[in-house]
């Protein structure tokens, strides 16, 4: 459903949001590392983020990528998505067709319609201190 690029900026993004806010600063091999990313790829990918204000990087020896504790509660996974995919997801055929409209839809369409407004809709409300949350509090896993 995402790219890979967007599937590893929710990860890295999760990964930085779910350390304490007095370690929250997080350097590209550790990200890396811990979303099984190559970092090239995963460079790309952080950069990508900070021109769009979802994380902070911080150059220099102490540097690296990190969240306010106060953008916890303001950015959403859709954010996320929409800074690498942008929002195409919302608006693609579920075939893959070039075209599928209200007019002329393909033979998923108004099942699909429901299935991406709802995820529309999850995206949208879910918060990145909801995720972190239950990271830190082992109830949920990036890794396995």
């Amino acid at each position: 459903m995402f790219s890979k690029a967007c599937e590893y900026g929710i990860k890295a993004t999760l990964y930085i949001a779910q350390r304490p806010a007095a370690d929250r600063r997080v350097s590209l091999k550790d990200i890396a590392g811990a979303i099984d990313s190559p970092e090239a790829f995963t460079a790309k990918i952080l950069q990508q983020l900070a021109r769009n204000g979802i994380i902070r990087s911080v150059k220099g020896p102490q540097g690296g990528f990190e969240i306010g504790e106060g953008d916890l509660d303001k950015l959403r996974l859709s954010h996320i998505v929409s800074a690498i995919d942008g929002d195409s997801i919302y608006k693609g055929c579920g075939l893959g067709l070039k075209e599928c409209s209200e007019l002329k839809p393909c033979p998923v369409h108004n099942k699909f319609k429901v299935i991406r407004n709802e995820l529309k809709e999850m995206l949208e409300q879910t918060s990145l201190r909801d995720l972190a949350e239950g990271l830190s509090e082992g109830l949920t896993f990036l890794k396995r």
